[in-house]
């Protein structure tokens, strides 16, 4: 647990400089549009490729499972993002940004750090295949619940053409296939993939840079929606395929990947599509501290 705890500080470090680097005045609006549009369109995929690049394999025989278990729990957050949050507020901008927040978990640039510190670095494999239907989804239906367009109409189909998600498909293939990457192309892949951490982070401590102290603190409902992403919503979910007989390795895994605090694209979505980023950025910044003792409690439960 003390080691689970270490590695939410030093991430919370990076977004404490993304704070500091835009008081200096090294971050503002264009860099961080520029460096957001970087972070979604080349690092995030090679991040996902670099994770299932190296000399081994995930089990095979686990691959359907895992896919399966991560496209049934994003049915069951589908749940949480778009019917949970009416009962929340009844402004129709923040339902969208409570309902991505309660959707998506900062899986590629905080998820797999603790996932690989709980289960070791193979278990980084799993964590990837739990993660695309993230990929496809945040994508789609968190696009459109940042933009306020809840209509499946709104969706653009070159969504589904993203860098991330081409990713995604080619690291399936990758696995299903066992291709193995030479170091060649792994390492460079992998360096860049690192990018996307110390960026993002640092992309939410500029963001929060521009609230006010009223702001940083958060209203009532930034705390409701932050006890139900770091609670609720992955308790839920773990008792819920315990119930169901998924195996204890998938189910653990699902579980902290599930428990994240809220996914960074939020904040760089709203950034990319001209929206108010002060409610996700709340959200973002007082989950990620909550986070330093939520997920090592949570993983109290697989003892």
């Amino acid at each position: 647990m003390i080691e689970n705890v270490e590695v939410m500080v030093i991430l919370f470090i990076m977004v404490i400089l993304g704070y500091v680097l835009y008081k200096l005045g090294y971050m503002g609006d264009k860099f961080e549009q520029k460096l957001s549009a970087i972070v979604i369109d080349v690092t995030c995929p090679a991040l996902i490729l670099s994770s299932v690049m190296g000399s081994e394999i995930p089990d095979c025989s686990l691959i359907l499972p895992l896919l399966v278990t991560g496209f049934l729990t994003y049915i069951l957050l589908f749940v949480y993002g778009f019917l949970v949050p009416r009962f929340i507020t009844q402004d129709r901008d923040a339902r969208g940004m409570i309902g991505f927040a309660l959707m998506f978990a900062n899986v590629g640039f905080i998820g797999y750090p603790i996932v690989a510190s709980i289960f070791g670095v193979k278990a980084v494999f799993y964590a990837a295949l739990l993660n695309m239907p993230n990929t496809f989804f945040i994508f789609t239906a968190g696009v459109m619940l940042v933009k306020g367009e809840y209509s499946i109409k709104s969706i653009n189909p070159k969504l589904l053409f993203s860098p991330a998600m081409i990713a995604a498909f080619v690291a399936a293939l990758m696995v299903a296939f066992g291709i193995h990457t030479p170091a060649m192309i792994a390492r460079p892949m992998t360096m860049v993939g690192n990018i996307t951490v110390p960026a993002s982070l640092m992309i939410i401590g500029s963001s929060m840079a521009r609230l006010s102290l009223r702001e940083i603190v958060g209203s009532p409902k930034v705390y409701v929606a932050s006890v139900l992403r770091l609670s609720v919503v992955p308790l839920s979910v773990y008792f819920l395929f315990k119930i169901c007989g998924v195996s204890d390795v998938i189910n653990n895994i699902n579980t902290v990947v599930i428990a994240m605090p809220v996914a960074s694209f939020g904040t760089m979505f709203c950034m990319k599509y001209g929206r108010n980023p002060s409610l996700m950025t709340e959200m973002t910044f007082i989950t990620t501290v909550a986070s330093i003792l939520s997920i090592p409690l949570v993983t109290l439960l697989f003892k």
